[in-house]
């Protein structure tokens, strides 16, 4: 396991992110939830650091990562979902269901959604509940608005 670390630019209230990659690719993006270990380099980490810092810059909308997360077939294919969202753009969990042929499993959904541990670079940050307000988020709701603003003032008209 590598690991690394990704300090937001000063005008992010992000804090710190804690990425984590095998050989296969990127395995973890978190907020630093007290992950230990010694950094150690790999490409992977390198190009992560690299398109998170344009994605706070706001000129990177889409990452082009390998992603080796680990979970079930449902949770790969919620994860799969999240990522088409386009930036800048929310879904509903509803929504999100519907799209993998699964209406009635919007709180499945929700609970895969929860388990993303790829914050940011898979975009579970996109989804909203069902009357559009701010629903749950592994880093916190003031990150998700962070985020979903962010991504607003930044998205290609």
């Amino acid at each position: 396991m590598y690991l690394d670390y990704f300090e937001p630019p000063a005008d992010s209230p992000l804090g710190r992110l804690t990425l984590t990659a095998s050989d296969d690719g990127l395995t973890a993006v978190d907020f630093s939830r007290g992950l230990l270990g010694t950094r150690r380099e790999h490409p992977v980490l390198e190009r992560c650091k690299a398109q998170l810092a344009e994605y706070f810059a706001g000129t990177r909308t889409a990452f082009d990562l390998p992603l080796a997360a680990e979970g079930t077939a449902f949770q790969q294919a919620v994860w799969q979902a999240l990522r088409e969202i386009p930036y800048g753009e929310t879904r509903n969990y509803g929504e999100l269901a519907a799209a993998l042929g699964k209406p009635t499993a919007s709180r499945a959904v929700g609970t895969a959604n929860g388990k993303n541990p790829l914050a940011i670079v898979v975009p579970c940050h996109r989804v909203v509940g069902a009357d559009g307000r701010l629903t749950g988020y592994s880093g916190g709701l003031a990150r998700k608005e962070w985020l979903l603003a962010h991504e607003a003032r930044h998205a290609p008209n």
